[in-house]
């Protein structure tokens, strides 16, 4: 690592006894580094604001333009120098219990292709590691597609497999609700991690060459799909738990595992899961919402009180934003504890409802650049951070796919 990690500072002490911390301002150096950089993030929900905003409209949300209700158009894009987005094709537990899940998912990954489409100048569907840099060489941003949720494919491994035949190269194992196979990090767990058909899942996603994503899983689960993976696991979008305590985040003992294992951690930028006061109070969002679930029947007119009831949860337990700083501790902290060769970025833009200063949107990136220069990472692992990382983990992820035969 570089001089700022090396010498291993408590870098959020400043956070604790309430100092500021400054503006990030960008130099010169900076922008060369992120202009040069391959700048791959991991996690966006874009496609679902088009469902929620505008019914799958493509037509209807100009993402050409600038769009300020939205974290994510082109020009912003295009500032934040994106070179590769995966973008998440999900679909609320609600609809597992509606039986639904499937069905959704599939018109998400349909809707992607369709954006990418829309857009040829700017965006290119991606499949593997060379796609994202003949892409980005070209000038467009690489696109890929992650599902988030295993409760995606409804116990199936004959959709997981299409899932891939359509693009998808990450699944998220859980979302916010314990599945039949494994559990997850914010609802009761039942199996201690993955059951027998859960590692069935894994050595599947291996063999087709799709990435094994660990965010919103337990501990558990997390420690049982590293042992179980034969290629390196990702977090799409999770955070250090010892900076910030959300049961979202990542130990240090999984930290250790992934990094024994070559994978990656792609920090998230939601206030709510790095700044370690919001994370506190944040830490019973799921519950919350599950509760207003079980409250309210799945009819239209409930869905709207539910979410007005959750909605009024929310101001009642007001969150910190905080800073960039925030989020780059978290990138610091994975660094110093599992290398810099296993942090990346994953900042669930359009997906998160209250972001840190300097982190609003996705024209922002270049910010985290400056400010790890700051810390004194060197420009190499400015790049490998940046996206390096993850590029790395996919070429495995594929070469194992290649050696099982499929």
């Amino acid at each position: 690592m570089g001089v700022g990690a090396s010498q291993g500072e408590d870098r959020t002490s400043g956070v604790k006894a309430g100092i500021a911390r400054p503006v990030v301002v960008l130099s010169d150096q900076a922008r060369e580094i992120h202009s040069n950089s391959l700048v791959v993030d991991g996690h966006n929900d874009l496609p679902w604001q088009f469902r929620e905003l505008v019914d799958g409209r493509l037509e209807s949300l100009d993402l050409s333009q600038h769009r300020p209700r939205l974290h994510t158009d082109i020009p912003r894009l295009r500032q934040g120098g994106v070179g590769a987005q995966f973008w998440s094709a999900y679909a609320p537990v609600s609809t597992m219990r509606r039986g639904e899940a499937a069905h959704v998912v599939l018109e998400q990954i349909d809707l992607i292709r369709r954006m990418v489409s829309r857009y040829p100048d700017v965006f290119e569907l991606a499949l593997t590691a060379d796609d994202i840099e003949r892409i980005h060489g070209a000038g467009k941003i690489a696109s890929l597609i992650g599902v988030e949720g295993g409760h995606a494919i409804e116990n199936s491994l004959g959709l997981l497999r299409i899932y891939h035949r359509l693009g998808v190269r990450y699944m998220t194992l859980t979302h916010a609700d314990t599945l039949d196979w494994a559990d997850s990090a914010t609802d009761e767990a039942r199996h201690g991690g993955l059951s027998p058909f859960g590692e069935e899942v894994v050595r599947s996603m291996n063999r087709l060459g799709m990435l094994v994503d660990i965010s919103h899983v337990s501990e558990e689960t997390m420690l049982d799909a590293i042992r179980v993976s034969a290629a390196p696991v990702i977090a799409s979008h999770s955070s250090a738990y010892a900076v910030a305590e959300h049961p979202r985040n990542v130990s240090d003992r999984v930290l250790g595992r992934i990094a024994e294992q070559d994978g990656v951690v792609m920090v998230n930028f939601f206030s709510g899961f790095v700044v370690p006061d919001s994370a506190q109070r944040m830490g019973e969002m799921f519950n919350v919402r599950r509760e207003f679930a079980e409250k309210f029947s799945e009819k239209f007119s409930e869905e709207a009180e539910r979410e007005k009831a959750y909605e009024k949860w929310k101001r009642d337990n007001p969150i910190d934003p905080g800073t960039i700083h925030h989020v780059v501790d978290h990138i610091e902290h994975i660094a110093r504890v599992a290398g810099v060769e296993h942090v990346g970025l994953g900042s669930d833009y359009d997906g998160v409802d209250t972001l840190p200063r300097q982190l609003e949107d996705v024209s922002t990136y270049p910010y985290i650049t400056q400010e790890l220069l700051n810390r004194g990472f060197t420009a190499e692992e400015i790049r490998q951070i940046l996206g390096l990382n993850l590029l790395r983990v996919l070429r495995k992820a594929e070469q194992v796919a290649v050696g099982s035969g499929k």
